[in-house]
C-alpha cells in the first residue's frame, strides 16, 4: 500500500512516521525549498490525547528520547495588567507536556522520504482506485514530480492545495485578528516573569502572552545519548512570546499590510508603553529573525466530499484558533487515527474506502468541535473578536 502525504508539519510527519514498518509505504511531498525554509512556530502544549497520539506514531525505542525533551505543563493561568499585578484568573490551568515544535519536527523526520520543493498542482483519479498527484518545482528547468499512491492525504495546512481541488467549497475564515510571535533566550534577567508564564498579560486592548520551555537536556546532546540516530536542534531553554491584537487594530499591523520599518518586536514595543520594563526587556532582546506577525484564520470541516483515494488531515480541514490550544493536538490525533486505520487495511482486516470513511465521519465530528471551542475563547484574548 502507498500513501503519499502533501506537508511536512506534524500532522502529516507523524501519520508518515506511524506507517513506517507496518506495511504502507508512505512518501512527503512539502511545497517549501527546504525544511527549515521559514518560521514553523515555538513551544506547544499537548494534552493527555495529543501526547499519546505522537507517542503512538513513534518506534517504542524513541520513547525515552521523547520524554527527555518535553516537560509538565504548569500554570496558573492569571490575568495581569502591564505593570504585573493580578486582576483576574483565567481559569483552572492547563495540564499536558510541553515541547518544542521545531525538536519534535525533526523528531518526526528522522528516517521518513521526504520531497521538499514540491507543490501540489494538482491530482487525477486511475480507473483502478489509485491517485496521480502532480508537483511544480520552483526551478523552471526541472521537471514536474508525479506521485503515484493508493491514498492521498492533504495535510497542507489552511491554504491547502489538496482541499482547494478535494472541497472547493470549504475556505478558510480570517477572524480579523493578528498576532506577532517570537522567542528570546531564558536568562537569570527573566527570573522575576515566573508568575507571567501562562498568564495573560492585558491592558484591555491588546493581550501579551509568555511561555517558558525548558529542557531537561539540550535537544541535541539527549539525541546523541538515547538514539544517535536521530539529529535534534541545538536549543537553550526560551521564552515564547505571542502579542495578539484586536480585530479593529490600526493599519499596519495585518500580515498583508506593510508595516514601514518595523521589525515584529519592534511592533509589540510600539504598543507597550509604561509596561513593565522586564516585559519589555523581553522583547527587546528577541531573535529579530524566527519573529513574524500572522493572520488567525480558520478551517471549519463543512460538506463531506465523495468517497475515495483523497482524504484530508489537521489544518488543512479543521484549522482552529492559537486562543484554543488545541491546533497540534487535533492533527495528531488525526495522524494516529488514519495510521491506526491504514494499518488495518494493510493487515486486510479493513477495506480501504471504509477504512478512511470511518477516520472522516470521526474526524469532521471532533474537528468541528476543536474549531468552535478556539473561536468560543478567541473575544476573552482580542476584544471585539466576533464568532467567525
Amino acid at each position: 500500500m502507498r500513501v503519499s502525504v502533501v506537508g511536512a508539519g506534524l500532522g502529516g510527519l507523524a501519520l508518515a512516521q506511524g506507517l513506517r514498518g507496518t506495511g504502507v509505504e508512505a512518501e512527503v511531498f512539502e511545497r517549501d525549498p527546504g525544511i527549515a525554509a521559514r518560521f514553523q512556530g515555538y513551544r506547544l502544549v499537548l494534552d493527555p490525547v495529543g501526547f499519546q497520539a505522537v507517542r503512538d506514531c513513534l518506534p517504542t525505542h524513541w520513547h525515552p528520547l521523547l520524554d527527555e525533551i518535553v516537560m509538565p505543563a504548569s500554570a496558573e493561568q492569571l490575568v495581569l495588567d502591564p505593570r504585573l499585578n493580578e486582576i483576574g484568573r483565567l481559569g483552572a490551568g492547563r495540564t499536558g507536556i510541553v515541547v518544542d515544535r521545531q525538536v519534535l519536527r525533526h523528531l518526526l523526520l528522522t528516517g521518513l522520504t521526504v520531497h521538499t520543493d514540491a507543490a501540489l498542482t494538482g491530482y487525477q483519479l486511475s480507473a483502478d482506485g489509485t491517485v496521480r498527484a502532480r508537483f511544480a518545482r520552483r526551478d523552471p528547468a526541472a521537471a514536474d514530480l508525479y506521485a503515484d499512491a493508493d491514498l492521498l492525504v492533504g495535510a497542507d495546512g489552511v491554504g491547502s492545495a489538496v482541499r482547494g481541488v478535494l472541497s472547493p467549497r470549504t475556505t478558510p475564515t480570517d477572524t480579523g485578528v493578528r498576532f506577532v510571535i517570537g522567542r528570546t533566550p531564558l536568562t537569570d534577567e527573566f527570573a522575576g516573569l515566573a508568575k507571567a508564564y501562562g498568564s495573560k498579560i492585558t491592558d484591555g486592548g491588546v493581550s501579551l502572552l509568555l511561555g517558558a520551555m525548558r529542557f531537561r537536556t539540550p535537544p541535541r546532546l539527549a539525541a546523541e545519548r538515547l538514539a544517535p540516530e536521530v539529529t535534534l536542534p541545538d536549543l537553550g531553554d526560551y521564552v515564547r512570546w505571542a502579542m495578539i491584537l484586536p480585530p479593529d487594530a490600526p493599519s499596519g499591523t495585518s500580515p498583508d499590510e506593510a508595516s514601514g520599518d518595523l521589525s515584529a518586536p519592534e511592533a509589540v514595543l510600539s504598543r507597550m508603553d509604561g509596561w513593565h520594563p522586564e516585559l519589555r526587556a523581553l522583547i527587546e532582546q528577541a531573535d529579530p529573525d524566527n519573529s513574524t506577525l500572522l493572520s488567525i484564520r480558520v478551517v471549519r470541516p463543512g460538506e463531506r466530499w465523495a468517497p475515495g483515494p483523497v482524504t484530508l488531515l489537521g489544518d488543512a480541514i479543521h484549522a482552529t484558533s492559537p486562543t484554543g490550544g488545541n491546533g497540534a493536538n487535533t492533527a495528531l490525533r488525526d495522524a494516529d487515527l488514519l495510521r491506526r486505520r491504514l494499518i488495518e487495511v494493510a493487515d486486510g482486516r479493513r477495506d480501504q474506502r471504509d477504512a478512511v470513511e470511518d477516520y472522516e465521519r470521526r474526524m469532521f465530528a471532533y474537528g468541528a468541535e476543536a474549531v468552535r471551542s478556539s473561536l468560543e475563547r478567541l473575544p476573552a484574548f482580542a476584544p471585539g473578536a466576533k464568532p467567525a
